[in-house]
């Protein structure tokens, strides 16, 4: 039964990220993992327990890798393609689960050890502050942010508990200035933690008043954090913006099963060529396109090819996507082109898909995984302390799967980039993973407090104000273009100029109240 229960909790944790958006479920989906790893006392039931809820929440909230079935356009037979599907859903929803069970044993591991005076149990204050706010709550927040920042610098991230929260609660999210996204976390964890304590201690009192005291302080938190969130939302952007930016962007809409053919290769010309005249035609002052808009090699598009001749003609930079060319292969790239055609900038996309750009361990694995898959896996990846300037000012550059990394685009910000540009594809799956990945680009503008232009091959492409607030979103699987404004912004926030202090905090205070209750 506590299986199912807590198969059924990381359920409810998947509803909550984009597109469902029931973020108020976070708050309470981890209470009944809480609660059985404190009544059992087998590690096997632990992992048990632990193994049911990642799967519930990893499984639900990334079944979207399915959609890459049907690869019959590659020359994948069909049941080869679901095989292929099914391994990469299994193994990165395994991946995630693993942070649930490492928590829990953990977790188990380290409060089960944990001798208390006698005196503690005198009173409610003092049950209430040494073995539940002190200890247990803290320990199990403290570990559950050590593992997810952990996890974030791995290749393969994603679904942190924070993006839950987005794009729809945007108080909560504001948190995320102070010390990135584990604030957020640490927020749901803590709220959970006190549910599931306050349950578990309120047998212990016959008096009503008591057990009210227990449910209202998780209650008093979840409002104040808000509030304080509600606070921060209602900052002025405007007071601290500079130059405004009218930006331009194209959604070529050119699905993945021609892009890499002929017929693509025309379709992207064409498309964006257009795309480019009638925003030109706008005034905007630069066009953005997505990841790989133009599937060739740099040095092709510019050896005058109709998009090349069109920017000559009409004068307005652009930022394009393009295949660059460095001696050991070729890379992922954004290039600024000026109206005068010469190529201003490169960023080089450093944090590649496993098995989809780059291979892993491929002394080991190659040879096996090139049976498997058909996936080009030769891209190289950039530097990972690029800096991308603009005739405009320094931009921060996400392209594709970087924008689940926090910590790249904290490392722009902090070395003086005024706004946020990403480029990405996302026509390989389902429509779930362009709400999510438009939810984490969210994160990242309100994280580092600045303005954010994305550009999608099929969807969705947005402006999102440093607020997190959605100003324009795209239509899936549509061809559009739509020019926006953006601001240029200098501010740094608690997380870009200290990083996730909070951890740290957390893991000393810990250690310190450790000590201090044996």
């Amino acid at each position: 039964m506590g299986i199912i229960l807590s198969l059924f909790s990381g359920v409810l944790m998947g509803l909550c990220p984009a597109p469902f958006g029931l973020w108020m479920l976070a708050w309470i989906a981890l209470i009944p993992l809480w609660r059985s790893l404190f009544l059992v006392t087998s590690y096997k039931k632990i992992i048990l327990l632990s193994l049911a809820w990642g799967c519930g929440y990893h499984g639900l909230a990334l079944f979207w890798i399915t959609g890459i079935h049907p690869m019959t356009w590659m020359g994948v037979p069909w049941l080869a393609s679901i095989g292929i599907a099914l391994f990469c859903w299994l193994f990165i929803t395994l991946w995630g689960a693993a942070l649930v069970v490492v928590w829990g044993i953990s977790f188990k591991f380290i409060t089960k050890r944990v001798t208390y005076k006698a005196n503690i149990y005198y009173s409610l204050f003092r049950v209430l502050i040494f073995r539940v706010l002190i200890f247990r709550v803290l320990i199990g927040v403290t570990l559950w942010c050590v593992l997810e920042t952990l996890w974030s610098y791995t290749p393969l991230w994603w679904s942190c508990l924070a993006y839950t929260q987005s794009p729809d609660n945007l108080f909560i999210l504001q948190l995320s200035k102070i010390s990135g996204f584990n604030t957020i976390t640490a927020s749901i964890v803590l709220v959970n933690g006190l549910w599931a304590e306050a349950l578990l201690l309120s047998k212990y009192f016959k008096q009503t008043t008591k057990k009210i005291i227990l449910f209202t302080i998780p209650l008093l938190l979840v409002i104040s954090i808000h509030s304080l969130g509600f606070y921060l939302y209602q900052l002025p952007i405007a007071s601290n913006n500079l130059d405004a930016l009218k930006v331009g962007i194209i959604q070529g809409n050119i699905p993945n099963e021609i892009k890499l053919y002929p017929e693509g290769f025309r379709n992207a010309i064409a498309g964006y060529t257009t795309g480019y005249k009638r925003l030109a035609q706008q005034q905007v002052d630069v066009v953005l396109t997505p990841e790989t808009a133009l599937p060739f090699y740099w040095q092709n598009i510019t050896n005058n090819s109709e998009f090349y001749q069109t920017v000559l003609q009409y004068k307005v930079p652009a930022w394009v996507g393009a295949f660059g060319t460095i001696e050991q292969g070729f890379t992922n790239s954004l290039f600024t082109l000026t109206g005068e055609g010469k190529t201003y900038s490169r960023y080089d996309k450093s944090k590649l898909v496993p098995l989809g750009e780059y291979i892993p361990l491929q002394a080991i694995f190659g040879k096996i995984i090139d049976r498997l898959s058909p996936l080009q896996a030769n891209l190289i990846p950039g530097k990972p302390n690029q800096i991308f300037n603009t005739p405009w000012g320094q931009a921060i550059v996400g392209i594709c799967y970087e924008s689940a990394f926090s910590q790249h685009f904290r490392r722009q910000a902090k070395q003086g980039g005024q706004f946020i540009i990403t480029a990405s594809n996302n026509a390989h799956y389902s429509n779930t993973m362009p709400a999510q990945h438009h939810a984490q680009d969210v994160l990242r503008a309100i994280e580092s407090d600045r303005w954010a232009a994305r550009a999608t091959n099929t969807g969705y492409s947005a402006i999102v104000d440093p607020h997190g607030n959605t100003i324009w979103r795209s239509q899936i699987n549509q061809y559009q273009i739509h020019s926006g404004t953006i601001y240029l912004r200098q501010t740094q926030t608690l997380y870009v100029r200290w990083g996730d202090w909070l951890t740290l905090a957390l893991i000393f205070l810990s250690l310190g109240l450790y000590l201090l209750i044996q």
